[in-house]
């Protein structure tokens, strides 16, 4: 038995092989379910690619929610070396969806368009995930919530986010309780509004970055908002360029304005005080 044992596994005497009773690596992932997901329309070989991405970056937006959810929380608590390290994976995950679009970007025009036909309206611009993502980072929409009206498990938990402080209001409040000036209708803003940028909280954070030392912990908060942010609107960028690259300037499926659109929310900032005292330090 030992010789057999050896001659499958080399020296592994210990590899455990009898699971009849025991959870697998299969069991605990639940592959079966998440290997049998992949559903094609039509019979494009193409379509397997363009499901699978889509999927794995749907399974990495979960993980930023579960990741900026918790910072909040810690940040609120005061406990900020916890958040650093949040924040810090959540960029970490960013950089892998970023380069999703890369392993997508060798479909071609041609080979897309043979199923696009399949997907009907389904699209990128409904994904409930995305939208709590900006939600919890912030960007408040209220036409988003029209969208999974007819979901209400999905609805519920969007204007829950919508209505709750996201990461920027939180970290603005830490200004405020580190005793630096902040205009007291920021404080007390209604959060389901897209935040827009202010005075108080600019010259807050110009404070901070002109005493790192007395603000050590803002400071270290700052830097890994503006990491967020950068590799935010690198995916965006990349996001628009796949696009281009695969369907030009065609209207999305889902009756987005397709490139247009995407071109547009380049321009907008989830934390936009930080990046204009960059000017000013």
């Amino acid at each position: 038995m030992t010789d057999k044992k050896n001659r499958v596994f080399g020296s592994e005497d210990g590899i455990y092989t009898d699971f009849k009773e025991k959870m697998t690596y299969g069991d605990y992932l639940q592959l079966d379910t998440l290997l049998t997901s992949q559903k094609r329309l039509s019979d494009h070989h193409d379509e397997m690619l363009f499901i699978i991405i889509h999927q794995v970056s749907e399974l990495w937006l979960k993980l930023i929610i579960h990741e900026i959810q918790a910072a909040i929380t810690s940040i609120q608590q005061g406990n900020f070396q916890a958040s650093f390290k949040m924040l810090a994976r959540v960029s970490k995950t960013q950089s892998q969806i970023i380069q999703a679009w890369d392993v997508l970007s060798t479909l071609t025009p041609a080979e897309y368009m043979e199923f696009r036909e399949s997907l009907g309206n389904a699209s990128g611009f409904q994904s409930y995930q995305y939208r709590l993502v900006e939600f919890v980072l912030g960007y408040k929409t209220p036409y988003i919530l029209k969208i999974y009206e007819n979901d209400p498990q999905f609805h519920q938990t969007l204007e829950k986010a919508y209505h709750a402080p996201g990461l920027y209001d939180v970290a603005i409040q830490a200004l405020a309780d580190h005793g630096l000036s902040i205009n007291t209708d920021i404080l007390q803003r209604d959060f389901s509004k897209s935040y827009e940028k202010d005075t108080s909280v600019e010259q807050a954070w110009l404070t901070v970055y002109q005493n790192t030392n007395k603000y050590w912990e803002l400071y270290q908060l700052a830097e890994k908002l503006v990491d967020i942010e950068d590799w935010f609107q690198q995916w965006r960028f990349r996001h628009m360029k796949t696009v281009e690259r695969i369907i030009g300037f065609k209207t999305g499926t889902g009756g987005s304005s397709g490139v247009h659109y995407l071109k547009k929310v380049l321009e907008h900032y989830f934390f936009p005080e930080l990046w204009e005292i960059r000017s000013k330090i």
